[in-house]
């Protein structure tokens, strides 16, 4: 899954304690019980049999699933009551100090995991000893896209409202408005689900497309919602949905990104020919306009028509 590192780091480690205290415990209820998909769940458990005290027989997490319950063999094996202490090398303890400095500068960490996790790097650098003294030459920035995750997550637990500045690439601008966050999830990319006071509707905001964000001393406060199954993915089109299709150039591929689509087929000249379902196809009008010279509407032949008039219609009213 393409969940965004922190987000996965931080649900695996609560993962390991609550499976050791629910033996057995069943796919759905553990799935349930973490607001994600089963097949998130089964990706972490697909990484969790390679983290242990050490690559050794015996020290790894034994964990598996049959589909229907998590059997986990040896919960022993992550305890302090067997095994030997955990031993670093030099190159382990520089790598570990790196990312702990480089997490404890994200904006928007909980302050009470800062400075949990500056005692933490307090105590492995005194361990470390030499090895301490080649990490502090070395240091680590994280993408823009890490600070705004940072910062959502901290107003979800807090439960404090935020203001966002906002790409919107149907209508190509920047909007301001202030939302209350309901959760973070991953569908390819980091969303973030909330109830945007502009609208007064739920509304879902890609974090890569977040220009700025901030957290507001206003608490925050999402009507109840149902939360959607978003195991099919993050759009679900009706079957019965009429079908489109849109044919891009190079200048245009980024279509298939920001639009769910049936297929995507190459073309001769680098472009694309997007199939795609909607409940709305005069709402793809918007996009022929921006497409300009990079696309056009290919079927249907009435949308393809009208898209065509709407054009000659804004270059009439531009040369005007």
């Amino acid at each position: 899954m393409a969940t965004n590192a922190i987000d996965q780091t931080r649900r695996m480690l609560s993962l390991v304690t609550y499976l050791r205290e629910r033996p057995g415990a069943r796919v759905t209820d553990v799935a349930r019980a973490f607001g994600i998909t089963e097949d998130e769940l089964i990706g972490d458990l697909d990484v969790l049999p390679m983290c242990g005290t050490s690559f050794r027989g015996g020290d790894l997490l034994d964990i598996d699933t049959d589909g229907d319950r998590i059997w986990w063999h040896n919960p022993d094996a992550s305890g302090t009551s067997t095994g030997e202490p955990l031993r670093l090398a030099a190159d382990e303890a520089t790598a570990l100090l790196v990312a702990a400095r480089a997490v404890a500068t994200l904006p928007g960490l909980r302050e009470s995991d800062r400075q949990a996790l500056v005692r933490a790097t307090a105590k492995v650098e005194a361990a470390a000893g030499e090895a301490a003294g080649a990490s502090s030459r070395l240091s680590v920035t994280f993408e823009s896209e890490g600070g705004v995750f940072a910062d959502a997550d901290r107003a979800i637990a807090e439960r404090r409202r935020v203001w966002l500045r906002y790409y919107s690439p149907a209508r190509d601008e920047l909007t301001e408005r202030e939302v209350d966050p309901i959760r973070l999830f991953a569908v390819g990319h980091t969303y973030m689900e909330a109830w945007c006071r502009l609208s007064e509707a739920r509304r879902t905001f890609r974090l890569d497309r977040v220009a700025e964000i901030r957290i507001l001393d206003e608490p925050s406060d999402p009507p109840p919602v149902e939360l959607r199954d978003l195991s099919e993915g993050l759009v679900q089109p009706a079957a019965e949905d009429p079908e489109v299709v849109i044919e891009v150039g190079p200048g245009g591929r980024w279509v298939a990104e920001y639009y769910p689509h049936d297929s995507a087929e190459e073309l001769a000249d680098g472009g694309l020919r997007i199939t795609l379902r909607t409940p709305d196809p005069a709402s793809l009008r918007r996009l022929a306009l921006r497409l300009g010279r990079d696309g056009r509407i290919a079927a249907p032949a009435d949308l393809a028509g009208s898209a065509r008039d709407a054009a000659r219609e804004a270059l009439a009213a531009y040369g005007e």
